[in-house]
């Protein structure tokens, strides 16, 4: 147990793609375990820290990519929907193999394999210490995943939401594109949504500010960066009010 973490509830957003690793598809078994060792690091170090994650579904399927084919957005946001169950259902697993009690709530209902997702539920389970991952973004096809842990993280009271990327945090350009690329230790919302900086499409940038939910955006790749920005350590790029 550690006194150093400064916030009880938070929501961690993880992308499909963090669950594929160096693949180009699907769930990579060392990645998915990584992450879940980290998510164990830190729901063990504290009483009372309680946890959600919100997951994408890219590493398997992206609705928009064959909506330009000539898919209906519609019936591809529904089929990303069931991917990012796939990718709740392999995460459950992972962390339960390390001791600790997840559920998978859904946005649609697929009750052979997760809980329907139930506000009052999801506080009961993180009250009880247990790992709550929500699926199905918001059960609506054109809203995010990214739009769905904002809105998941304002239900559930969550102090902060844990935005999990590949670089070390917010860029006006594409680092791994451009070395001189300007990094913003912090922002506010407004300065995210007038310079269009890539860290949550508007909607959820939008719900954050409304509700002042802190945003951090961070390396999950750096093995114990979600220690680390749960201690604030000056880590990524915290966007605020």
């Amino acid at each position: 147990m550690s006194a150093a973490l400064k916030y009880t509830r938070v929501l961690l957003k993880l992308s499909g793609e963090a669950l594929q690793g160096e693949d180009d598809f699907g769930i990579n078994a060392g990645a998915l375990s990584s992450i879940a060792d980290q998510i164990t690091e830190v729901v063990g170090l504290k009483v009372g820290l309680s946890m959600a994650v919100v997951i994408g579904g890219g590493n398997i399927f992206r609705g928009q990519t064959l909506a330009a084919a000539g898919l209906k957005r519609t019936t591809g946001d529904y089929m990303g929907m069931l991917g990012t169950l796939i990718n709740a259902l392999a995460l459950q697993e992972s962390l339960e193999s390390k001791g600790l009690e997840a559920r998978v709530l859904s946005a649609l209902r697929v009750a052979e394999v997760a809980e329907p997702y139930i506000r009052r539920r999801a506080i009961r389970h993180l009250e009880k210490g247990r790992v709550v991952i929500f699926a199905a973004g918001t059960g609506n096809p054109f809203f995010t995943t990214d739009t769905a842990a904002v809105l998941r993280a304002v239900e559930i009271g969550a102090d902060i939401v844990l935005k999990a990327t590949k670089v070390d945090g917010v860029y006006d350009s594409d680092p791994l594109v451009n070395p001189k690329a300007r990094f913003f230790p912090e922002l506010t919302y407004m300065e995210v949504i007038e310079n269009r900086l890539k860290v949550m499409d508007t909607t959820a940038i939008t719900l954050a500010m409304e509700n002042k939910l802190p945003i951090h955006v961070f390396n999950l790749f750096e093995y114990g960066n979600i220690k680390r920005v749960l201690a604030r350590q000056k880590v990524g790029t915290l966007v605020t009010g």
